[in-house]
């Protein structure tokens, strides 16, 4: 979900008739528009799923499809909801008009239309669908760190496991903790248990890779999701982890020394585990590291059975 800069604003047109089709291509052309075109109602939901489009026009006659009923269904797939919808229509009843704006239209503009205003209005659209994109990523973003908050990390670990679960993709886990850190907060003062947050944050991505997705889960804690990635790697890259943070070394004090406990589950396809359980079972091994001696990696391949224990990974 990283914000795409310089990028062409994708535009699905929706209508049964070449000729819309290619009017709409040549008038707006100087636009920085990208398009692409669906003549019916499935073929608009595929594209819609599948091309992402930043904003949707949409004829509500299309043929012998209903395409209020396209919008319906594009409102209610969590694929497209968010995604602004532009009704095109030679029908202009007000009933018409608040039905759709009941299912989910940002405007509806009569056929036949007049270009200018047709641009004005994709353009504010389109506008508006960029800044609540921009605001919707900020409120993923942990203020102190600048790594994925919670929230975020909530929602993308149930897609990667469905994900895991649908086509038997290797999925890893790992929860990081940073130990004995109210120490650090009562002998050095919270400004530099922040600075210690910071750090931290910063070496976990640069250690990590671009597919990882590196998040702050609350407090001193942080968890790694790792998609595609065999628990094996996932231990050789969390041993790393570990290891970079307890060399690091702080300007504030020679006394200051970091370390973090860090419990990983990880799977080579789906397992019998539920979404929840994986989650408790990594949070388990990372306990398991501090309850062992701290500054300790645990990891537990996720079977498709029952009968997991933790071990440390070597």
């Amino acid at each position: 979900m990283q914000p795409i800069e310089d990028a062409k604003s994708r535009v699905l047109i929706v209508d049964d008739a070449v000729e819309v089709h290619r009017l709409l291509r040549a008038r707006l052309k100087d636009d920085d528009l990208e398009f692409t075109s669906a003549f019916s109602a499935s073929e608009a939901l595929e594209k819609a799923v599948s091309w992402r489009p930043d904003l949707i026009l949409l004829d509500i006659v299309l043929g012998g499809d209903d395409g209020l009923r396209l919008l319906r269904t594009l409102k209610a797939d969590e694929r497209t909801r968010d995604v602004p919808v532009i009704v095109l229509s030679a029908q202009q009843s007000p009933e018409q008009k608040v039905l759709a704006f009941d299912l989910g239209a940002v405007d509806y503009i009569t056929k036949p239309f007049e270009m200018v205003e047709l641009r004005v209005r994709l353009r504010a659209a389109l506008r508006v669908h960029q800044l609540v994109q921009m605001l919707a990523v900020k409120a993923q973003i942990d203020g102190l760190t600048g790594l994925w908050n919670r929230a975020f990390f909530d929602h993308r670990w149930r897609e990667e496991y469905a994900r895991c679960q649908r086509h038997q993709h290797p999925l890893c886990l790992a929860f990081i903790d940073i130990d004995h850190f109210k120490r650090v907060n009562d002998k050095f003062g919270h400004p530099v248990g922040d600075l210690v947050l910071q750090n931290v944050a910063r070496v976990l991505r640069r250690e990590c890779r671009q597919s990882d997705l590196v998040c702050r889960y609350g407090g001193e804690e942080f968890v790694i999701v790792m998609p595609d990635t065999h628990p094996r790697d996932a231990a050789t890259l969390c041993h790393r982890l570990r290891a970079a943070i307890e060399e690091m070394v702080w300007s504030r004090s020679t006394e200051l020394h970091v370390t973090v406990s860090i419990g990983v589950a990880g799977s080579t396809g789906s397992t019998v585990l539920s979404v929840d359980q994986w989650v408790e079972l990594a949070d388990k091994n990372l306990y398991l590291g501090k309850r062992s001696g701290r500054n300790r990696v645990v990891v537990t391949e996720v079977p498709s059975g029952p009968g997991l224990t933790g071990r440390e990974a070597v």
